[in-house]
């Protein structure tokens, strides 16, 4: 798996090392599952060394959509669904 090392600086945050590093802080994620050994961290000192995975289209597609909307898994057809009463008064 390639990636790089990112140094902290006093006061960097997650959404802040994602950003910096990704362009986006929606990566957060992919750097917690990188470095779980820091994951009690809020706020960093200065000299941490967080390892930045190389972000694949897998890893896009894993973390750049919230759980809740995600519907991989998802398989209900809904074409057997009734279709709408037409109101008779017209509402």
């Amino acid at each position: 798996m390639g990636g790089y090392t990112y140094r902290t600086k006093q006061g960097d945050m997650w959404d802040y090392i994602a950003w910096t590093v990704y362009g986006d802080e929606s990566y957060v994620p992919v750097l917690y599952r990188a470095n779980p050994q820091y994951l009690d961290i809020y706020l960093f000192e200065d000299g941490i060394d967080i390892f930045c995975p190389e972000i694949t289209a897998k890893n896009e597609e894993d973390d750049n959509v919230p759980e809740w909307r995600d519907s991989g898994d998802m398989e209900e057809d809904f074409s057997d669904s009734p279709e709408e009463e037409e109101d008779p008064d017209g509402y």
